[in-house]
């Protein structure tokens, strides 16, 4: 299984924008749904303009089909181009266990 996390911190006259456009890549999953993946984004409940991603795959290849979506496309332009107070950081995490399957 393989996990990534990025976290970044918008404007807070961004962080509405960035929302909708979360949730549009939310309903194009839902819509099309990459077999064997999680995906979800969280604000951090201190200051609610830090976002944080959480995208677990089966494996790397299925981790990366992401980056097909349209709307994440989108997502990550529109993000780009607010020029965040925190730029995205990407983490890598390493598997212990889950309470799901992919």
């Amino acid at each position: 299984m393989k996990a990534v996390k990025v976290q970044y911190t918008v404007k807070p006259e961004y962080v509405a924008q960035n929302k909708a456009n979360i949730q549009a890549v939310i309903s194009a999953l839902k819509a099309h749904p990459i077999e064997g993946m999680l995906y979800s984004t969280y604000t951090l409940e201190e200051d609610g303009q830090t976002f944080v991603h959480i995208n677990i795959a089966r494996d790397g290849e299925t981790l990366s089909k992401l980056n097909d979506v349209t709307e994440f496309q989108t997502f990550r332009k529109g993000l780009k181009g607010s020029e965040p107070i925190v730029p995205p950081n990407q983490t890598k995490l390493d598997f212990v266990a889950a309470g799901f399957e992919l």
